[in-house]
C-alpha cells in the first residue's frame, strides 16, 4: 500500500510519528509536507494529498492539522474524497467498512500519540465492505455531479 501524508504547521510533530508507524509497517508513505513547524495553511497539504488520492499515485491519504477538522473539510471539497476524522477505534472501523473513506484526518494537538495510531492502523486494516454500503458511496458519487 501507498499512503499520502500531509500535515500543516500544528498537526507537523503528529505527522512524523504517523510517518514512521507507516513505515514500520512497510507502508510507502509520500509526505506532500509541511517539512517545518513554521505556519502554513492547512488546504494547500489536504489539496496535495486529496488529489494524490484521487489521481490515483497513492491509495489513501493520511491528513493532521491541530484539530483534523480543517483538513477534513478541505479534503472533502475535492471529488472523489470521502475524508473522516474518527474519535474512537469503532468510528475508524466504520469509516472504512461502511463508508469506503480513502482519507484519514488527525489531530495533532487533541489526540494523544497513541490514539492517533491505534485510529491509524484500525483505519489502514479495515477492509471496506462493499454490498449495501456500495449503494451509498455511489449516491455520495452522484452529488459530486450534481452539486
Amino acid at each position: 500500500m501507498k499512503v499520502a501524508l500531509g500535515s500543516d504547521h500544528a498537526g507537523f510533530e503528529m505527522k512524523k510519528a504517523v510517518g514512521e508507524f507507516l513505515a514500520a509497517h512497510g507502508i510507502e508513505v509520500e509526505d506532500v509536507g509541511t517539512f517545518t513547524s513554521d505556519s502554513v495553511d492547512y488546504p494547500d497539504y489536504a489539496e496535495k494529498v486529496g488529489l494524490a488520492v484521487r489521481n490515483g499515485r497513492v491509495e489513501r491519504g493520511v491528513l493532521v492539522c491541530g484539530t483534523g477538522l480543517g483538513v477534513c473539510i478541505a479534503a472533502n471539497k475535492i471529488h472523489g474524497i470521502r475524508a473522516v476524522s474518527p474519535w474512537s477505534t469503532e468510528t475508524a472501523r466504520l469509516s472504512r467498512r461502511h463508508n469506503d473513506a480513502n482519507v484519514l484526518c488527525l489531530s495533532g494537538r487533541h489526540m494523544e500519540e497513541i490514539l492517533v495510531l491505534e485510529l491509524l492502523k484500525t483505519w489502514l486494516e479495515t477492509p471496506f465492505e462493499g454490498g449495501r454500503h456500495q449503494r451509498r458511496i455511489d449516491k455520495i458519487t452522484n452529488l459530486e455531479k450534481e452539486n
